[in-house]
């Protein structure tokens, strides 16, 4: 997973939800984009219920679409 496809699913048009699966099994949803921020290597994932995320980059191994409901 590369900067540029996590940024442009924050960024661009028609925002929709999305999960970040990792190298060690782990996910985190992204509800809306308020609830991310991307640099070149490294994904900040914030929750409203638990503790937020750094994630590096290379850790990210997919990126799954999820209903927003």
């Amino acid at each position: 997973m590369d900067f540029e496809e996590i940024r442009d699913r924050i960024r661009g048009p028609g925002f929709r939800p999305f999960r970040l699966h990792l190298s060690d099994g782990r996910a985190f949803d992204v509800p809306h984009p308020e609830f991310v921020a991307a640099s070149s290597r490294v994904v900040a994932v914030l929750s409203e219920t638990g503790p937020s995320e750094l994630i590096d980059l290379a850790h990210i191994v997919s990126l799954e679409e999820v209903d927003g409901q």
